[in-house]
């Protein structure tokens, strides 16, 4: 069987009537050419799945992933199959290039070569076991103790304006001190790059926490370019890190946004750039994760995503 009939095939064999190869692969954005082009080639959806939208799927058969996307960002995080299948696995937060204004990430993970490229976006942010982008942990004794994968979800809203579900983190111990557990709830609307979290931090013990939320640190590239990790500039309480760039794949910019009253410092372990922020627990509070890639629609350069991240507005009212 030949690489193109065995690649419908499997397409077929998973209920995909969008996947084809008939599609040319699309124009080079400002970011620079494009990835090369793998089959199964995504087609287009009919008008009305052209339609942006914000969904929140959740994945059983790619070891319980849950995805959330809107018209220029697509996220996910891993659940309890993944952690069984591949220990330790991660509570951290996943991030996937975006070239197209409706919904494509349950068509990629159905391709079974979800970090290639096939015409609508990419998976190829490394999350590991550190942060990704934006998930957290409890700082204590100059260490970030984190949970394991999600241990129950309950989604929202999905097909509208709005994604959002809420998931809870089983408990997990913060050295030999006190054991915490977690509840968080993501919403992602239309029309921005920004997911506002608020979460909330239970302890088996009173007293107040410092958590750390973490964007995974890269090595440069072959060719010498480190990424850039931006603060001060910013505004109080926001970080971005422009990722360094892989000469094929392109880059990532990841940006997080804390309330500046809760702000303890910015600082860094070997894995992650932190942002540390003093909670009480059983108390929600609000942050902010965002993500753009430099070969999708609307950001091409450093300069351009963190113009973006500096006119944001975010609101760290927990009560809604």
């Amino acid at each position: 069987m030949s690489k193109l009939m065995l690649s419908l095939a499997v397409a077929a064999s998973l209920s995909l009537p969008a996947l084809a190869c008939a599609q040319a692969q699309p124009a080079p954005q400002a970011g620079g050419g494009l990835p090369p082009l793998v089959e199964p080639v995504l087609t287009k959806p009919d008008a009305e799945g052209q339609k942006p939208r914000a969904i929140v799927a959740y994945a059983p058969y790619r070891f319980d992933d849950i995805l959330w996307e809107n018209d220029r960002t697509a996220h996910r995080i891993y659940g309890p199959a993944l952690e069984a299948a591949e220990p330790p696995s991660t509570s951290g937060i996943d991030a996937w290039g975006k070239l197209v204004r409706w919904p494509f990430m349950e068509r990629q993970l159905k391709t079974g070569k979800q970090h290639d490229f096939h015409g609508e976006g990419m998976d190829f942010y490394d999350v590991n076991t550190f942060r990704g982008a934006g998930g957290l942990g409890v700082w204590q004794d100059n260490k970030l103790w984190t949970s394991r994968n999600w241990k129950s979800y309950e989604i929202l809203k999905t097909g509208g304006d709005v994604a959002s579900f809420k998931v809870d983190y089983a408990p997990w111990p913060v050295d030999v001190d006190r054991k915490v557990w977690e509840t968080r709830t993501f919403t992602l609307p239309l029309g921005t790059n920004f997911t506002r979290m608020v979460s909330t931090i239970s302890s088996d013990k009173p007293g107040p926490l410092i958590v750390g939320i973490g964007i995974s640190k890269r090595k440069a590239t072959h060719q010498g370019a480190g990424g850039v990790f931006t603060k001060d500039a910013l505004g109080a309480g926001r970080v971005s890190y422009w990722e360094p760039t892989d000469p094929v794949k392109g880059t990532m910019g990841i940006a997080l946004m804390v309330d500046p009253k809760a702000l303890v410092e910015v600082r860094q372990d070997a894995d992650n750039y932190i942002v540390l922020v003093k909670v009480e627990p059983g108390k929600p509070f609000v942050y902010y994760m965002g993500a753009a890639w430099d070969k999708g629609l609307d950001f091409h350069d450093r300069a351009g995503w963190e113009a973006y991240v500096k006119a944001q507005t975010p609101d760290f009212d927990a009560t809604h």
